[in-house]
């Protein structure tokens, strides 16, 4: 409760000298206007301002409404107040009034939901004036939202609550260095997802303050401050000297995309996009790999017994499957060849070919369960994860060659190089499953150890002499590459796709509408693989 012993001090006198009222007006029946009211007294003073210090001390948020001139805009004021500002320990203490305003002092403890923030004492003086209502006669506290605070306005209220929605994030790259967007511009649209999905998780505090807010929400004025935010971390898989050079290789094409893989572990080692603002086309684009998909194709018509490296395979210049006459590039053909000939060459016909004797359904479930492609992974960030739908006909013939409605994206394609290089699929992760303790995508089956030694050795002959080897020219250890030229309808000139892998890394790129996949796509995937040394 307030005390006002203080007040005897004023003297008491029966009126006051104050001339207050209330600045609304009633108007006689006659239309003429009403007598003045008499101004409030000493005494009315005393009374009204201690009524309403109660009433707000004690939390009663109504009865303090309820005692000045406008109790629906001071319920919502005192009603915030008591209900986000944290308040504790409340204290007012009022000087000697003078005339009609009543100066006073609040003190209380501010303390927010949160025990990482300790709660701070909180202080400040302001000053109420007691009108007289017109119409009531009643002595009453005359509303001002700065009777509250001096700095707050009409359609404001204070709040106690953290700085920032989320605590400040520090994503960390493989070496536990501080990955920017400023270093590193492709990367800001994922970093700040990596914010969003794990600050809460990183071990950071978004601090705490108690501010002035307008209707909209939007701070207007920080009143106290309770704890500055202080960053977590996030870690990640990212290689700065790999993530430089795909930033430095996408930038140079001015629209491409491109990421590395890990095959041992399935770690994101860099992942660039161009132009760095838009999509995140590299983990989240839906494209037509055109004939790195090839890749997949062939694994399928190994295991199925319907191809083997070194066996003749057929490469005439068309096949018809359902209606539809398909062809190579410049409608070449290979005479007596085989199948690792016509891998290499990158022959639509050679895997056309083997349609009827397929189901349906075959190449997607293989890239299901051997590839973990349409499987749901979980990177870390948001991902498209490859689709392989089953179709019929013309439309399932051109699927065998990346066409028909097959779609993935980088990561999809350089999980793919990464699955032949090692062997097996492992889910690639751009943020360590352990820091979350999520699960990965498994895919049912792996490689078996003869088709995927046949893979690699035809990707390795692809790489080595074949549509990739100009790009990958210089580049020793154990190396395999797929070449991807993907026709979309509308485009004068078709995707370039390029999938490859060196030793331990796996890279695959996009650069959209630009030709050949060896000629402009593959030179990305090159730069990169360079930069391992």
């Amino acid at each position: 409760m307030v005390g006002f012993g203080a007040y005897s001090l004023l003297g008491g006198d029966d009126d006051g000298g104050t001339a207050n009222v209330a600045s609304t007006s009633d108007s006689t029946p006659s239309g003429t206007p009403s007598e003045e009211p008499e101004p409030v007294t000493d005494e009315e003073v005393l009374a009204a301002s201690a009524a309403f210090f109660d009433a707000w001390t004690l939390g009663d948020t109504a009865t303090a409404a309820g005692l000045t001139d406008d109790p629906q805009s001071a319920r919502v004021v005192l009603d915030a107040l008591a209900e986000r500002a944290g308040l504790a320990d409340l204290a007012l203490e009022p000087s000697a009034p003078d005339g009609a305003t009543v100066p006073f002092a609040v003190s209380a403890t501010v303390a927010l939901d949160d025990d990482e923030v300790e709660p701070a004492p909180w202080e400040y003086t302001s000053a109420l004036e007691v009108v007289r209502e017109r119409g009531t006669g009643e002595a009453v506290v005359a509303w001002d939202p700065a009777l509250i605070h001096p700095a707050l306005e009409d359609d404001q209220i204070i709040e106690a609550g953290p700085v920032d929605e989320l605590p400040p994030v520090e994503v960390l790259d493989v070496n536990g260095d501080v990955l920017t967007a400023e270093d590193h511009p492709s990367l800001t649209p994922i970093l700040e997802d990596l914010r969003e999905r794990y600050g809460d998780a990183s071990g950071g505090t978004a601090g705490g303050e108690l501010r002035i807010v307008d209707a909209e929400g939007e701070t207007v004025e920080r009143l106290l401050e309770l704890a500055e935010p202080a960053p977590g971390q996030v870690p990640t898989t990212i290689d700065p000297v790999l993530q430089a050079a795909a930033e430095e290789s996408v930038a140079a094409r001015g629209n491409a995309s491109v990421v590395a893989v890990q095959p041992s572990t399935g770690a994101i080692q860099a992942v660039a996009n161009a132009p760095a603002d838009g999509m995140n086309t590299a983990f989240e684009g839906s494209y037509a790999p055109g004939s790195t998909f090839k890749i997949v194709t062939a694994s399928l018509l190994i295991d199925r017994g319907l191809a083997s490296a070194n066996a003749a395979h057929p490469c005439p210049k068309y096949f018809e499957h359902g209606g539809w006459r398909f062809q190579n590039l410049d409608e070449f053909e290979i005479e007596g060849g085989t199948f690792a000939d016509s891998f290499a060459a990158s022959c639509n016909t050679a895997f056309i070919s083997q349609a009827p004797e397929l189901a349906d359904d075959d190449l997607g479930n293989q890239a299901r369960d051997v590839f973990g492609l349409g499987l749901t992974w979980s990177i870390g960030t948001t991902s498209m994860d490859g689709t392989v739908p089953t179709q019929s006909d013309a439309q399932m013939a051109a699927s065998l060659i990346g066409q028909g409605g097959v779609r993935m994206n980088p990561l999809n394609m350089a999980s793919v190089s990464a699955t032949v290089q090692s062997g097996v699929f492992r889910q690639p992760y751009l943020v360590p499953p352990s820091f979350d303790n999520r699960e990965l995508a498994q895919a049912p089956r792996g490689l078996s150890g003869s088709t995927a030694q046949e893979l690699r050795s035809l990707m390795n002959r692809t790489a080595v002499n074949g549509s990739a080897a100009e790009a990958l020219a210089g580049l020793g250890g154990d190396i395999g590459g797929k070449t991807g030229s993907a026709e979309v309808d509308g485009q004068d000139l078709p995707n370039a796709w390029f999938t490859a892998y060196r030793n331990d890394l796996a890279v695959a790129a996009l650069v959209p509408e630009s030709g050949h996949g060896g000629t402009n796509a593959g030179p990305v995937v090159a730069e990169v693989l360079r930069a391992r040394g």
